[in-house]
Protein backbone atom coordinates (compact mmCIF):
# COMPACT_ATOMS: atom_id res chain seq x y z
CA UNK A 1 0.00 0.00 0.00
CA UNK A 2 1.29 3.47 -0.87
CA UNK A 3 2.26 5.94 1.83
CA UNK A 4 -0.49 8.30 0.71
CA UNK A 5 -3.19 5.65 1.14
CA UNK A 6 -1.79 4.69 4.53
CA UNK A 7 -1.84 8.30 5.72
CA UNK A 8 -5.41 8.81 4.53
CA UNK A 9 -6.57 5.58 6.21
CA UNK A 10 -4.82 6.34 9.52
CA UNK A 11 -6.07 9.93 9.34
CA UNK A 12 -9.68 8.71 9.10
CA UNK A 13 -9.19 6.11 11.85
CA UNK A 14 -7.49 8.61 14.15
CA UNK A 15 -10.14 11.27 13.58
CA UNK A 16 -12.94 8.75 14.14
CA UNK A 17 -11.39 7.41 17.34
CA UNK A 18 -10.80 10.91 18.65
CA UNK A 19 -14.40 11.95 18.00
CA UNK A 20 -15.71 8.77 19.64
CA UNK A 21 -13.62 9.45 22.74
CA UNK A 22 -14.88 13.05 22.79
CA UNK A 23 -18.57 12.42 22.11
CA UNK A 24 -18.82 9.48 24.53
CA UNK A 25 -16.89 11.44 27.19
CA UNK A 26 -14.41 8.58 27.49
CA UNK A 27 -11.67 11.19 27.23
CA UNK A 28 -12.71 12.36 30.69
CA UNK A 29 -11.99 8.94 32.22
CA UNK A 30 -8.76 9.46 34.23
CA UNK A 31 -6.78 6.48 32.93
CA UNK A 32 -7.82 7.14 29.33
CA UNK A 33 -6.80 10.77 29.61
CA UNK A 34 -3.51 10.02 31.37
CA UNK A 35 -2.27 6.90 29.62
CA UNK A 36 -3.93 7.07 26.19
CA UNK A 37 -4.75 10.64 25.12
CA UNK A 38 -1.92 12.46 26.92
CA UNK A 39 0.26 9.39 27.15
CA UNK A 40 0.48 7.15 24.09
CA UNK A 41 -1.04 9.56 21.55
CA UNK A 42 0.98 12.52 22.82
CA UNK A 43 4.32 10.68 22.82
CA UNK A 44 3.89 9.27 19.31
CA UNK A 45 2.92 12.67 17.90
CA UNK A 46 5.72 14.51 19.69
CA UNK A 47 8.36 12.01 18.58
CA UNK A 48 7.41 12.61 14.96
CA UNK A 49 7.44 16.40 15.34
CA UNK A 50 10.82 16.24 17.06
CA UNK A 51 12.16 14.08 14.24
CA UNK A 52 11.07 16.76 11.77
CA UNK A 53 12.79 19.40 13.91
CA UNK A 54 15.94 17.28 13.83
CA UNK A 55 16.05 17.54 10.03
CA UNK A 56 15.35 21.21 9.46
CA UNK A 57 18.92 22.61 9.75
CA UNK A 58 20.77 19.98 7.66
CA UNK A 59 17.97 20.01 5.08
CA UNK A 60 18.11 23.80 4.66
CA UNK A 61 21.89 23.94 4.55
CA UNK A 62 22.50 21.09 2.09
CA UNK A 63 19.57 21.93 -0.22
CA UNK A 64 20.58 25.58 -0.57
CA UNK A 65 24.25 24.73 -1.04
CA UNK A 66 23.36 22.33 -3.87
CA UNK A 67 20.95 24.85 -5.37
CA UNK A 68 23.65 27.53 -5.42
CA UNK A 69 26.29 25.26 -6.92
CA UNK A 70 23.85 24.31 -9.69
CA UNK A 71 24.95 27.61 -11.26
CA UNK A 72 28.57 26.45 -11.53
CA UNK A 73 28.70 26.42 -15.35
CA UNK A 74 29.90 29.90 -16.45
CA UNK A 75 27.36 29.91 -19.29
CA UNK A 76 24.59 29.27 -16.80
CA UNK A 77 25.86 32.01 -14.51
CA UNK A 78 25.08 34.48 -17.25
CA UNK A 79 21.74 35.57 -18.60
CA UNK A 80 20.05 32.17 -18.30
CA UNK A 81 20.95 31.77 -14.63
CA UNK A 82 20.00 35.33 -13.76
CA UNK A 83 16.69 35.23 -15.61
CA UNK A 84 15.78 31.83 -14.20
CA UNK A 85 16.49 32.86 -10.62
CA UNK A 86 14.67 36.16 -11.09
CA UNK A 87 11.53 34.57 -12.51
CA UNK A 88 11.49 31.86 -9.83
CA UNK A 89 11.73 34.49 -7.08
CA UNK A 90 9.03 36.57 -8.81
CA UNK A 91 6.49 33.74 -8.89
CA UNK A 92 7.34 32.74 -5.31
CA UNK A 93 6.83 36.33 -4.12
CA UNK A 94 3.48 36.50 -5.92
CA UNK A 95 2.40 33.17 -4.39
CA UNK A 96 3.40 34.12 -0.85
CA UNK A 97 1.97 37.63 -1.01
CA UNK A 98 -1.32 36.33 -2.40
CA UNK A 99 -1.54 33.58 0.22
CA UNK A 100 -0.87 35.77 3.26
CA UNK A 101 -3.09 38.61 2.04
CA UNK A 102 -6.04 36.31 1.36
CA UNK A 103 -5.55 34.39 4.63
CA UNK A 104 -5.57 37.64 6.62
CA UNK A 105 -8.52 38.99 4.62
CA UNK A 106 -10.79 36.04 5.40
CA UNK A 107 -9.33 35.55 8.89
CA UNK A 108 -8.52 31.88 8.47
CA UNK A 109 -8.24 30.23 11.89
CA UNK A 110 -9.89 33.10 13.80
CA UNK A 111 -11.87 31.78 16.73
CA UNK A 112 -10.50 28.27 16.32
CA UNK A 113 -8.59 27.49 19.49
CA UNK A 114 -6.55 24.51 18.35
CA UNK A 115 -4.09 24.79 21.21
CA UNK A 116 -3.87 21.74 23.44
CA UNK A 117 -1.76 23.78 25.83
CA UNK A 118 -3.97 26.59 27.24
CA UNK A 119 -1.02 27.93 29.23
CA UNK A 120 1.03 28.68 26.10
CA UNK A 121 2.54 32.17 26.10
CA UNK A 122 3.78 33.28 22.64
CA UNK A 123 7.40 34.29 22.36
CA UNK A 124 8.09 37.91 21.65
CA UNK A 125 9.15 38.25 18.02
CA UNK A 126 12.47 39.89 17.20
CA UNK A 127 12.52 43.37 15.69
CA UNK A 128 13.59 43.89 12.08
CA UNK A 129 16.98 45.27 13.17
CA UNK A 130 17.57 42.36 15.55
CA UNK A 131 16.85 39.89 12.78
CA UNK A 132 19.23 41.67 10.41
CA UNK A 133 22.00 41.43 12.99
CA UNK A 134 21.50 37.66 13.21
CA UNK A 135 22.11 37.16 9.49
CA UNK A 136 25.83 36.71 10.07
CA UNK A 137 26.88 34.37 12.85
CA UNK A 138 29.20 31.49 13.63
CA UNK A 139 27.73 28.80 11.35
CA UNK A 140 28.13 26.03 13.92
CA UNK A 141 26.48 28.18 16.58
CA UNK A 142 23.72 29.16 14.14
CA UNK A 143 23.05 25.50 13.34
CA UNK A 144 23.01 24.52 17.01
CA UNK A 145 20.63 27.35 17.92
CA UNK A 146 18.44 26.93 14.84
CA UNK A 147 19.22 30.41 13.46
CA UNK A 148 18.02 29.54 9.97
CA UNK A 149 18.63 32.93 8.37
CA UNK A 150 22.33 32.73 9.25
CA UNK A 151 22.43 29.10 8.07
CA UNK A 152 20.83 30.07 4.76
CA UNK A 153 23.24 32.96 4.15
CA UNK A 154 26.24 30.78 4.99
CA UNK A 155 25.00 28.01 2.66
CA UNK A 156 24.63 30.46 -0.24
CA UNK A 157 28.05 32.05 0.34
CA UNK A 158 29.71 28.64 0.68
CA UNK A 159 28.00 27.45 -2.49
CA UNK A 160 29.19 30.48 -4.42
CA UNK A 161 32.72 29.97 -3.08
CA UNK A 162 32.65 26.31 -4.14
CA UNK A 163 31.79 27.29 -7.71
CA UNK A 164 34.88 29.52 -7.85
CA UNK A 165 37.36 27.23 -6.07
CA UNK A 166 38.27 24.96 -8.97
CA UNK A 167 39.10 21.32 -8.19
CA UNK A 168 38.74 21.78 -4.44
CA UNK A 169 35.26 23.23 -4.96
CA UNK A 170 34.31 20.31 -7.17
CA UNK A 171 35.28 17.82 -4.46
CA UNK A 172 33.22 19.69 -1.87
CA UNK A 173 30.26 19.96 -4.23
CA UNK A 174 30.27 16.24 -4.99
CA UNK A 175 30.33 15.51 -1.27
CA UNK A 176 27.32 17.73 -0.61
CA UNK A 177 25.43 16.29 -3.57
CA UNK A 178 25.85 12.85 -2.01
CA UNK A 179 24.98 14.28 1.40
CA UNK A 180 21.85 15.83 -0.12
CA UNK A 181 20.72 12.44 -1.40
CA UNK A 182 21.31 10.92 2.04
CA UNK A 183 19.29 13.69 3.73
CA UNK A 184 16.44 13.17 1.28
CA UNK A 185 16.50 9.46 1.99
CA UNK A 186 16.34 10.23 5.70
CA UNK A 187 13.30 12.46 5.11
CA UNK A 188 11.63 9.60 3.27
CA UNK A 189 12.48 7.14 6.06
CA UNK A 190 10.94 9.41 8.68
CA UNK A 191 7.89 10.05 6.51
CA UNK A 192 7.13 6.32 6.65
CA UNK A 193 6.15 6.92 10.27
CA UNK A 194 3.78 9.73 9.23
CA UNK A 195 0.62 7.54 9.16
CA UNK A 196 1.07 6.58 12.81
CA UNK A 197 1.88 10.17 13.80
CA UNK A 198 -1.18 11.41 11.92
CA UNK A 199 -3.33 8.84 13.73
CA UNK A 200 -1.96 9.82 17.15
CA UNK A 201 -2.08 13.59 16.62
CA UNK A 202 -5.62 13.66 15.21
CA UNK A 203 -6.91 11.20 17.82
CA UNK A 204 -5.48 13.35 20.64
CA UNK A 205 -6.66 16.70 19.25
CA UNK A 206 -10.17 15.54 18.34
CA UNK A 207 -10.54 13.68 21.64
CA UNK A 208 -9.86 16.98 23.40
CA UNK A 209 -11.51 19.46 21.03
CA UNK A 210 -14.23 17.47 19.25
CA UNK A 211 -16.04 18.71 16.15
CA UNK A 212 -14.81 22.29 16.50
CA UNK A 213 -11.38 21.24 15.19
CA UNK A 214 -12.90 19.86 11.99
CA UNK A 215 -14.49 23.17 11.01
CA UNK A 216 -11.22 24.97 11.75
CA UNK A 217 -9.21 22.57 9.60
CA UNK A 218 -11.77 22.72 6.80
CA UNK A 219 -11.18 26.46 6.52
CA UNK A 220 -7.42 25.98 6.35
CA UNK A 221 -7.63 23.06 3.90
CA UNK A 222 -9.91 24.72 1.37
CA UNK A 223 -8.07 28.05 1.63
CA UNK A 224 -4.75 26.43 0.74
CA UNK A 225 -6.30 24.17 -1.92
CA UNK A 226 -8.16 27.06 -3.57
CA UNK A 227 -5.05 29.26 -3.65
CA UNK A 228 -2.95 26.42 -5.11
CA UNK A 229 -5.46 25.83 -7.90
CA UNK A 230 -5.77 29.57 -8.58
CA UNK A 231 -1.99 29.98 -8.76
CA UNK A 232 -1.62 27.08 -11.20
CA UNK A 233 -4.58 27.86 -13.47
CA UNK A 234 -4.62 31.67 -13.35
CA UNK A 235 -1.32 33.19 -12.14
CA UNK A 236 1.05 30.98 -14.15
CA UNK A 237 -0.91 31.35 -17.43
CA UNK A 238 -1.04 35.14 -17.02
CA UNK A 239 2.70 35.35 -16.28
CA UNK A 240 3.46 33.01 -19.21
CA UNK A 241 1.35 35.08 -21.62
CA UNK A 242 2.72 38.44 -20.48
CA UNK A 243 6.40 37.44 -20.46
CA UNK A 244 6.57 35.10 -23.45
CA UNK A 245 3.41 35.53 -25.53
CA UNK A 246 2.89 31.74 -25.57
CA UNK A 247 -0.60 30.22 -25.46
CA UNK A 248 -1.46 29.37 -21.81
CA UNK A 249 -4.11 26.80 -22.77
CA UNK A 250 -1.64 24.89 -24.91
CA UNK A 251 0.82 24.96 -22.03
CA UNK A 252 -1.69 23.63 -19.51
CA UNK A 253 -2.84 20.83 -21.84
CA UNK A 254 0.73 19.65 -22.37
CA UNK A 255 1.40 19.69 -18.63
CA UNK A 256 -1.27 17.07 -17.92
CA UNK A 257 1.04 14.03 -17.85
CA UNK A 258 3.72 15.66 -15.70
CA UNK A 259 1.15 17.10 -13.29
CA UNK A 260 -0.49 13.69 -12.84
CA UNK A 261 2.88 12.08 -12.11
CA UNK A 262 3.85 14.85 -9.66
CA UNK A 263 0.50 14.56 -7.86
CA UNK A 264 0.98 10.84 -7.42
CA UNK A 265 4.59 10.94 -6.23
CA UNK A 266 4.47 14.18 -4.18
CA UNK A 267 8.11 14.68 -5.23
CA UNK A 268 9.49 17.36 -7.53
CA UNK A 269 12.77 15.45 -7.74
CA UNK A 270 11.10 12.20 -8.75
CA UNK A 271 9.20 14.10 -11.44
CA UNK A 272 12.31 15.71 -12.98
CA UNK A 273 12.65 13.15 -15.83
CA UNK A 274 8.98 13.52 -16.76
CA UNK A 275 9.11 17.32 -16.52
CA UNK A 276 12.26 17.43 -18.66
CA UNK A 277 10.65 15.30 -21.37
CA UNK A 278 7.51 17.44 -21.26
CA UNK A 279 9.28 20.78 -21.79
CA UNK A 280 11.76 19.49 -24.38
CA UNK A 281 9.71 17.07 -26.47
CA UNK A 282 6.21 18.47 -25.97
CA UNK A 283 7.00 22.20 -25.72
CA UNK A 284 10.13 22.54 -27.83
CA UNK A 285 12.54 23.92 -25.21
CA UNK A 286 16.18 23.32 -26.08
CA UNK A 287 17.87 20.80 -23.78
CA UNK A 288 20.69 23.21 -22.92
CA UNK A 289 18.13 25.42 -21.17
CA UNK A 290 15.83 22.74 -19.74
CA UNK A 291 18.69 20.70 -18.27
CA UNK A 292 19.49 23.68 -16.05
CA UNK A 293 16.13 25.27 -15.28
CA UNK A 294 14.18 22.11 -14.38
CA UNK A 295 16.63 20.59 -11.82
CA UNK A 296 17.33 24.07 -10.48
CA UNK A 297 13.60 24.70 -10.13
CA UNK A 298 13.10 21.40 -8.31
CA UNK A 299 15.54 22.76 -5.71
CA UNK A 300 14.53 26.40 -5.30
CA UNK A 301 11.13 26.99 -6.95
CA UNK A 302 8.48 25.99 -4.40
CA UNK A 303 5.51 28.28 -4.97
CA UNK A 304 3.10 25.69 -3.63
CA UNK A 305 5.18 25.40 -0.49
CA UNK A 306 5.22 29.19 -0.11
CA UNK A 307 1.41 29.28 -0.33
CA UNK A 308 1.06 26.58 2.33
CA UNK A 309 3.56 28.26 4.66
CA UNK A 310 1.92 31.67 4.29
CA UNK A 311 -1.59 30.39 5.04
CA UNK A 312 -0.37 28.02 7.77
CA UNK A 313 1.45 30.84 9.58
CA UNK A 314 -1.64 33.08 9.60
CA UNK A 315 -3.88 30.14 10.52
CA UNK A 316 -1.73 29.08 13.48
CA UNK A 317 -1.28 32.69 14.65
CA UNK A 318 -5.05 33.30 14.57
CA UNK A 319 -5.84 29.95 16.19
CA UNK A 320 -3.47 30.68 19.07
CA UNK A 321 -4.69 34.27 19.34
CA UNK A 322 -1.34 35.82 18.42
CA UNK A 323 -1.36 39.22 16.69
CA UNK A 324 1.64 39.40 14.39
CA UNK A 325 3.34 42.80 14.18
CA UNK A 326 4.30 44.43 10.90
CA UNK A 327 7.96 43.56 11.51
CA UNK A 328 7.02 39.95 12.18
CA UNK A 329 4.94 39.78 8.99
CA UNK A 330 7.86 41.14 6.97
CA UNK A 331 10.17 38.55 8.47
CA UNK A 332 7.61 35.79 7.87
CA UNK A 333 7.52 36.78 4.18
CA UNK A 334 11.32 36.78 4.01
CA UNK A 335 11.69 33.52 5.94
CA UNK A 336 8.91 31.75 4.03
CA UNK A 337 10.43 32.81 0.70
CA UNK A 338 13.86 31.53 1.71
CA UNK A 339 12.36 28.40 3.28
CA UNK A 340 10.41 27.58 0.12
CA UNK A 341 13.67 27.94 -1.81
CA UNK A 342 15.41 25.65 0.67
CA UNK A 343 12.73 22.95 0.60
CA UNK A 344 13.90 19.68 -0.89
CA UNK A 345 11.84 18.23 -3.73
CA UNK A 346 10.60 15.27 -1.68
CA UNK A 347 7.24 14.57 -0.03
CA UNK A 348 6.34 16.86 2.89
CA UNK A 349 9.74 18.59 2.97
CA UNK A 350 7.88 21.91 3.08
CA UNK A 351 6.32 20.82 6.35
CA UNK A 352 9.80 20.51 7.83
CA UNK A 353 10.68 24.01 6.64
CA UNK A 354 7.51 25.48 8.14
CA UNK A 355 9.09 25.13 11.58
CA UNK A 356 11.65 27.80 10.78
CA UNK A 357 8.91 30.20 9.67
CA UNK A 358 6.91 29.60 12.86
CA UNK A 359 9.96 30.00 15.09
CA UNK A 360 10.83 33.26 13.36
CA UNK A 361 7.33 34.56 14.10
CA UNK A 362 7.46 33.38 17.72
CA UNK A 363 4.68 30.83 17.10
CA UNK A 364 4.56 27.30 18.58
CA UNK A 365 5.76 24.57 16.26
CA UNK A 366 3.18 22.33 17.94
CA UNK A 367 0.70 23.99 15.58
CA UNK A 368 2.19 21.87 12.79
CA UNK A 369 0.74 18.80 14.47
CA UNK A 370 -2.79 20.03 13.84
CA UNK A 371 -2.37 20.54 10.10
CA UNK A 372 -0.20 17.44 9.66
CA UNK A 373 -3.19 15.15 9.23
CA UNK A 374 -4.43 16.91 6.10
CA UNK A 375 -1.06 18.02 4.77
CA UNK A 376 -0.41 14.90 2.69
CA UNK A 377 -3.36 15.70 0.42
CA UNK A 378 -2.22 19.29 0.10
CA UNK A 379 1.37 18.19 -0.48
CA UNK A 380 0.34 16.25 -3.57
CA UNK A 381 -1.31 19.39 -4.97
CA UNK A 382 1.66 21.57 -3.97
CA UNK A 383 4.03 19.34 -5.92
CA UNK A 384 1.84 19.59 -9.03
CA UNK A 385 1.87 23.39 -8.68
CA UNK A 386 5.66 23.47 -8.17
CA UNK A 387 6.50 21.52 -11.33
CA UNK A 388 3.99 23.60 -13.30
CA UNK A 389 5.89 26.69 -12.19
CA UNK A 390 9.22 25.09 -13.15
CA UNK A 391 7.89 24.40 -16.65
CA UNK A 392 6.35 27.85 -17.09
CA UNK A 393 9.58 29.63 -16.14
CA UNK A 394 11.55 27.25 -18.39
CA UNK A 395 9.39 28.22 -21.35
CA UNK A 396 9.71 31.94 -20.54
CA UNK A 397 13.51 31.77 -20.22
CA UNK A 398 13.87 29.63 -23.35
CA UNK A 399 11.70 32.02 -25.38
CA UNK A 400 13.73 35.02 -24.20
CA UNK A 401 16.94 33.25 -25.29
CA UNK A 402 15.51 32.06 -28.64
CA UNK A 403 15.88 28.49 -27.41
CA UNK A 404 12.25 27.44 -27.88
CA UNK A 405 10.76 25.89 -31.04
CA UNK A 406 7.29 27.45 -31.25
CA UNK A 407 6.24 25.00 -33.95
CA UNK A 408 6.72 22.16 -31.48
CA UNK A 409 5.03 24.14 -28.71
CA UNK A 410 1.95 24.80 -30.83
CA UNK A 411 1.75 21.24 -32.19
CA UNK A 412 -0.81 19.43 -29.98
CA UNK A 413 0.62 16.02 -30.92
CA UNK A 414 4.33 16.82 -30.40
CA UNK A 415 5.94 14.31 -28.06
CA UNK A 416 2.54 12.94 -27.12
CA UNK A 417 3.61 9.70 -25.47
CA UNK A 418 1.96 8.25 -22.40
CA UNK A 419 3.91 9.06 -19.24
Amino acid sequence: MSLTKKIIIFMVIGATLGLILNLTKLNAVPWVDTYVVNGLFYVIGQLFILSLKMLVVPLVFVSLFCGTTALRDPAMLGSIGGRTLGFYLLTTAIALGMAMSFAMLIGVGVGADISTNPGYVPKEGKSFVEVLLTLIDNPIKAMAEGNLLAVILFAILLGLSATMAGKAGEHVTEFFKSFNEVIMKLVMLIMHFAPYAVFAILAKVLAELGLDAISALAGYFFTVLGLLIFHALVVYPIVLKLLSGLNPLTFLKKMKGAVTFAFGTSSSNATIPVTLRTVTERMGVHKSVASFTIPFGATINMDGTAIMQGVATIFIANAYGVDLTSAQLVMVVLMATLASIGSAGVPSAGLVMLQGVLLQAGLPIEGIGMILGIDRLLDMTRTAVNITGDSAVTCIVAKSQNQLDEAVFNDPDAGDIED
